[in-house]
């Protein structure tokens, strides 16, 4: 382990002496055939402006500007042969960083494509179910923009797209002391609940299967089947996951719409069975973030993208992408007598120009897990069952500017 970080090190190092040397980016091409290989380095440097408004009251605390993140992006592309596509990232904020990702390709024939390494879970609406900077709900239980270790098997063809994939476990944690992932994963904790449960998710497969229908519209369905092992007893439980799904390009409008559902059949370090689970992405410890183990999430983006010459500025997206998960654990199955439903909805404008994009949102949540002064426990039981607080609408100003190079 201490050799891999010792290369990803020095990896950072090089991209970082060519991108302080005044390269916006790196492109090295054999020739100029265009059935040649190629190496293409880029990256970018994000920033948040933040003012909330959560439950306590608005104060000299509650805005900020922030350093969101800087990563670095290598694809080589090698027509014939063996390719990478590689992202790592680092977030200030947490004291992390991580893999995002890291794959090897290769084109089995002109429609097969394999992928080895850490590579997206095909589930869902890809590359994302959102059109804002925060995701949807998905996203935070690792069912949106997920990422892992594993093989992926890709048929597209005019008509269809086949994904088939096997994932023995979560992407790499960063480095000792900054642990971290992108995706959201099952991970042990000491808390959630009460109780231990040192459970890892393992051995994941998944199809995806989508229809060309009209001009770059889809729609599809996707199967995700897995274990959770826990580290203790030895022993391994079953997960599932399974959405319908669609995305519609209808001129400038574009609909992402989705219903999805889950269960996990966890047990904590003693057998009991568990109604919640910790998970953990970034710098944050699944001890303090609780997602309910059984549950049902719809969401819908809708986008219009609107051409406009305001000095660099040559697009605006104006977006809305609203998810609601009814969490289906207690006594009767219901989700009414035991854990609150959690509402995610964000509304605002993707503003490009040129090499800067920037997301201006304004975030809504009731027992959103971010959006609260209570971090994590939206997801599971909620607010109002664990007595700290009434749930309502929080509500979060955002601008991310981003610069991609």
């Amino acid at each position: 382990m201490k050799k891999l970080y010792a290369f990803i090190q020095v990896f950072i190092i090089v991209f970082i002496f060519f991108t302080l040397s005044g390269f916006d980016s790196l492109s090295f091409a054999q020739s100029d055939d265009e059935d040649e290989s190629s190496l293409h380095v880029g990256g970018a440097v994000r920033y948040n402006l933040i003012l909330e408004s959560y439950e306590s009251d608005i104060d000299g605390n509650s805005g900020d500007f922030t350093w969101d993140t800087w990563r670095i992006n290598a694809v080589y592309d090698n027509p014939g042969g063996i390719g990478l596509n590689f992202e790592y990232r680092f977030y200030p904020t947490f004291d992390t960083h991580f893999i995002k990702q890291g794959w090897l390709e290769y084109d089995l024939s002109d429609e097969w494509q394999t992928q080895l390494g850490v590579t997206q879970v095909p589930f869902g609406n890809i590359q994302y179910n959102s059109n804002n900077w925060w995701f949807q709900l998905p996203y935070y239980v690792g069912l949106e923009d997920d990422h892992n270790m594993g093989i992926k098997f890709t048929n597209t063809t005019d008509s269809y797209q086949l994904d088939l994939a096997y994932f023995f476990s979560q992407e790499p944690f960063g480095p000792p002391g900054m642990a971290g992932t992108y995706s959201y994963n099952v991970n042990p904790s000491e808390t959630i609940l009460g109780t231990q449960a040192n459970l890892v998710e393992r051995n994941q497969f998944n199809i995806r299967g989508a229809l060309n229908v009209g001009s770059s519209s889809e729609i599809g369905a996707s199967f995700e089947v897995g274990r959770l092992y826990n580290q203790v007893t030895d022993e391994s439980d079953g997960r599932f996951a399974g959405a319908v799904h669609g995305e519609f390009n209808l001129g400038s409008l574009n609909l992402k719409p989705q219903v999805l559902y889950y269960n996990m059949d966890a047990h904590d370090d003693q057998g009991n069975e568990l109604e919640a689970v910790g998970m953990g992405a970034y710098g944050v410890s699944a001890d303090f973030y609780q997602v309910a183990t059984e549950a049902v999430i719809l969401s819908l983006g809708i986008a219009k993208s609107v051409d406009v010459d305001f000095g660099p500025i040559t697009n605006l997206t104006f977006y809305n992408d609203f998810s609601y998960m009814e969490k289906l654990v207690g006594e009767d199955f219901t989700g009414d007598d035991n854990f609150e439903a959690t509402i995610h909805n964000i509304t605002g404008f993707l503003i490009t120009a040129g090499p800067v994009f920037t997301y201006v949102d304004i975030a809504q949540g009731v027992n959103q897990p971010w959006l609260t002064d209570n971090f994590g426990v939206g997801l599971g039981p909620g607010h109002e069952d664990l007595g700290i607080g009434e749930s309502e609408y929080n509500i979060r100003f955002n601008i991310n500017f981003g610069f991609y190079f």
